[in-house]
This record gives C-alpha cells, sequence and structure tokens, in this order.
C-alpha cells in the first residue's frame, strides 16, 4: 500500500488562485517587476509600462486592494511598493521558466 500524497491544504490552494487570478495580466506582471527595484511614483511606473498614468493608477489601485502593494503619499506623488514577499517569488518563477522556455530553440518534427 502506498502512503497518500503531501498535498497542500485547500486554503492554501484558494489564497494561491486568488493572487493568480489578479496578477493574470501581462500588465500587472510588468508593474512586479519593476516594483522588485524599488519604490516608484505612479508616472515612473506608467512611463515604463507605457501606458497613460490613469490606467497604470486602475492597475495600481487593484494590486493595493487585494493587499498585495503598498502605498505611500509624498507631497503629490504616490510611491507602490511590494507588499505581499511572495510577488517577486512569483515573478522569478515566470523568469526562470517561461523566459527560460522561449529561448529554447523549438523541434522540428520530421
Amino acid at each position: 500500500m502506498s502512503s497518500a500524497p503531501a498535498l497542500l491544504p485547500n486554503s492554501i490552494l484558494v489564497q494561491a488562485t486568488e493572487c493568480l487570478k489578479v496578477m493574470a495580466h501581462p500588465v500587472r506582471l510588468r508593474i512586479v517587476d519593476i516594483l522588485m527595484q524599488g519604490e516608484f511614483p505612479v508616472h515612473e511606473i506608467a512611463a515604463l509600462c507605457e501606458l497613460p498614468t490613469a490606467q497604470t493608477s486602475e492597475h495600481l489601485r487593484l494590486l493595493q486592494g487585494r493587499g498585495l502593494l503598498a502605498a505611500d503619499r509624498r507631497g503629490r506623488n504616490v510611491y507602490y511598493k511590494i507588499a505581499s514577499p511572495q510577488l517577486p517569488a512569483l515573478v522569478n518563477c515566470i523568469r526562470h521558466t517561461c523566459a527560460g522556455a522561449a529561448r529554447k530553440p523549438k523541434r522540428t518534427e520530421r
């Protein structure tokens, strides 16, 4: 008789699913990639994402509302930073698995 596999608890799977749903957008992944370098104001994040500030602000509000980002107002600027320690690991996982797979030459079938 084989032993039961070590499975993640449902509570962890639900939490991961909610995070992945929010992060399942290229702009949000880019924002986290940017914020892994440090804190940035909205206008700089928008410029790096090549998006209007208003559109970038919507993505930032969604991420902040889910507790993934934190915001700090300094004068007229709002600076964002990563609040969830899991986000860098998620982006690094994508960087190492998906980016690596994109570089591998495709096999041609005969």
